[in-house]
């Protein structure tokens, strides 16, 4: 029954957004992992629709938050009122308090502002004005990123990054899905007329069995030397954490998910590792990403068994 769900969603989205199959399961792997998801592409190939998407097949409370130079973390988590009726402050929750939050063009706005999400996306909760706040369930972020040669963007931080688990990119579409999409209704009002295909309750039941999906033990080795490899490679300026580990194998497993399986095969972990790897390493002495050829090394430099 999950696959069925996660089948369904994938094949709704794709007469949404053509061309594309990979990503969007690469997304809704994400989704069901229970991580977050950074989009880093060219303006207008589709970023914001998949997170309007998502939200309508799911029935997911949506809120999307444009990221500019002079938004605050306030903007994002809300804000104190005092209420002079009752001669109190009463706290006005932000967009952060929603199922699904698109945060677009997240490297447009401070160090600052984009701080306002770490508690949120990793604990799933907002302490504000001395009091902790727990975020709906579920709760996923997908934050859209501008190329960081682009002006006006800040990088974003290694913590920040962190709290992704898959980056992606979409890229320009193939020639004959960019042609069905020149001739096609605009794709706002197809979204508009989208109903939810599942239900969030039955969204956390496959999430649920996921997080259940069996993992080997020589599975465990494969991925320990794998980390242990970007740790003892001389191409990066630091390793893989522990937590990238675990995120590798949540993500694993909802892949091995979406296959229909439920137990997870090496090459569920290879197909994930460039896109919970590729944000998280650097090349040594340089600020830039780590290139998807270096990954492929790290790949290529892992027997399995080893």
């Amino acid at each position: 029954m999950p696959h069925r769900h996660a089948e369904r969603l994938l094949e709704a989205a794709s007469q949404i957004i053509l061309g594309k199959d990979r990503e969007l399961r690469l997304a809704l792997a994400c989704l069901i992992a229970r991580g977050h998801l950074l989009i880093e592409d060219v303006p207008g190939v589709g970023k914001t629709t998949l997170a309007h998407l998502f939200a309508r097949l799911i029935g997911l409370q949506f809120q999307r938050i444009q990221f500019t130079s002079d938004l605050l973390p306030a903007d994002i988590l809300g804000v104190a009122i005092f209420d002079r009726e009752n001669a109190a402050f009463r706290f006005k929750p932000g967009p952060v308090f929603s199922q699904l939050i698109l945060a677009d063009e997240i490297n447009r706005a401070t160090p600052k502002t984009q701080s306002a999400l770490l508690e949120a996306m990793e604990e799933r909760q907002v302490t504000t004005e001395g009091n902790t706040l727990p975020l709906p369930d579920p709760f996923f972020v997908i934050a859209t990123q501008n190329p960081a040669n682009q002006i006006g963007t800040f990088p974003l931080p290694e913590s920040q990054l962190d709290r992704f688990l898959l980056r992606i990119q979409l890229g320009y579409p193939a020639r004959n899905a960019e042609r069905a999409l020149l001739r096609g209704e605009d794709r706002r009002s197809l979204l508009e007329r989208q109903q939810p295909v599942i239900s969030p309750a039955e969204l956390l039941a496959v999430q649920a069995v996921a997080r259940q999906l069996t993992v080997a033990e020589p599975l465990i080795d494969y991925v320990q030397a794998l980390l242990n490899a970007t740790r003892l490679s001389t191409e990066f300026a630091t390793g893989l954490s522990p937590r990238a580990g675990l995120g590798l194998l949540s993500a694993a497993r909802a892949w091995a998910l979406l296959d229909g399986r439920d137990h997870v095969l090496p090459e569920d972990v290879q197909a994930l590792f460039p896109h919970v790897a590729g944000h998280r390493l650097h090349l040594a002495g340089d600020d830039r990403p780590a290139p998807p050829a270096a990954l492929v090394r790290v790949l290529q430099s892992v027997a399995l068994g080893a």
